[in-house]
């Protein structure tokens, strides 16, 4: 395993994993990778480690320009595991290293996974040379987790930016431009949706620091590296940090018999007759994080269920329960339940209520219709959705 010269003696030594299909959760098709940085120097620097079945790897690359034991700084820039799951494997050939970390929540966390290490915590504005570099340290707390920062290298115009700007990509390339851009791009919108759209505001604060510095190549915990298409990437996370809504719909469902089906390619038409770009979601051959990328910009969402058991079915509830952890507070969004049933018809109640404990307002009452839809009820289904738009 070889290391990737990034720069003049900084290295990119961490790991690809191909295989990688769920996290948290969220569907990753085309993997992930772990990426951590080595900085040779007076002082020789290790910028975050990798998932710990991947310390081998990691190791490997960092042997194949350095010996281990000459690392004199770890720095951890986010506690979870696929960032921080090889400090033990690197301190046992380095004993000597100190690991830089968020004060005090980087030293907490480290020391809840991995127990006491010889730490150097650093708090916004804290520096730390190297020899001829310099390492600055910005806290980004709830970026995703209370121990979040960043870290940028002025004299290489470098930001190791951590879980933004990242994406779950496995790729043979490590640059932005030795990928199809349009796929880098779809991943880290994903990421986004998946990950950061809760934190948006934080997201937002930090594009807004990294718009204030030089910068020639962003870093990040996963995926390519930024180097030709930096400005495309931090103005895409100015849009989808402000929750901008376009003029979108998103219709979310699943069907036992194609009643409810019926009522979502109603819905949708409803929409893309008023010029909207509509999506429609069938929950049997979509992942949550497809749909979750879909309605990041999305201006309305319609989610449908028929009833089973005097519940929504339970693909729908999956869904919710999915998206509840990710919607983000006053997003503007508008949204309705709507769904076929028999006798009972809980479960479109049930839809409305999750959607109202998403923050979103609801554009519409509930849409009910028992049995098989007649082509007048649809009608008047549209003609609901049309009044709305």
């Amino acid at each position: 395993m070889k290391a990737v010269e990034v720069k003049k003696g900084i290295y990119w030594v961490g790991a690809v994993d191909w295989s990688l299909r769920s996290f948290h959760g969220y569907t990753t098709k085309r993997g992930s990778t772990y990426n951590a940085y080595l900085i040779i120097d007076e002082k020789i620097t290790l910028v975050d480690t990798v998932k710990a079945p991947f310390a081998a790897e990691m190791i490997s690359r960092i042997k194949s320009v350095i010996d281990p034991s000459k690392i004199d700084y770890i720095v951890s820039n986010h506690v979870e595991m696929d960032h921080s799951g090889a400090i033990k494997d690197v301190l046992a050939l380095a004993p000597n290293a100190k690991v830089v970390t968020s004060a005090p929540q980087g030293v907490k966390g480290l020391t809840a996974h991995y127990g006491e290490m010889d730490f150097m915590p650093v708090k916004s504005g804290d520096t730390l040379s190297l020899g001829s570099r310099t390492l600055s340290f910005v806290p980004t707390p709830m970026l995703h987790w209370p121990d979040n920062m960043v870290t940028y290298c002025p004299e290489e115009k470098i930001l190791f930016s951590n879980d933004a700007f990242g994406q779950h990509y496995a790729s043979g390339g490590r640059f932005d431009d030795e990928e199809p851009l349009g796929d880098v791009l779809h991943e880290a919108r994903t990421y986004y949706a998946n990950i950061v759209m809760p934190y948006s505001t934080q997201a937002a604060g930090a594009v807004k620091a990294a718009e204030g510095l030089d910068i020639e190549l962003i870093a990040p915990s996963h995926g390519v590296m930024w180097r030709s298409h930096i400005a495309e990437i931090i103005e895409e996370y100015k849009k989808w940090s402000s929750l901008k809504m376009n003029k979108e719909a998103v219709v979310v469902y699943d069907s036992m018999w194609h009643s409810t089906e019926k009522m979502a390619k109603t819905i949708v038409e409803a929409f893309a007759s008023k010029g909207y770009n509509a999506k429609l979601c069938d929950l049997k051959a979509w992942d949550n994080s497809e749909v979750i990328n879909e309605i990041l910009t999305a201006e309305y969402i319609a989610v449908g269920s028929p009833t089973l058991n005097n519940q929504m079915l339970p693909t729908v509830a999956s869904f919710l329960t999915y998206l509840k952890g990710l919607a983000p507070k006053n997003s503007g969004k508008k949204a309705f339940a709507f769904g076929s049933y028999g006798w009972g018809g809980q479960s479109i109640g049930l839809v409305e209520k999750e959607l109202t404990d998403c923050g979103f307002e609801i554009a519409l009452e509930k849409q009910r219709i028992q049995y098989i839809p007649s082509q007048e009820s649809l009608d008047e289904l549209e003609n609901k959705v049309l009044e709305i738009i």
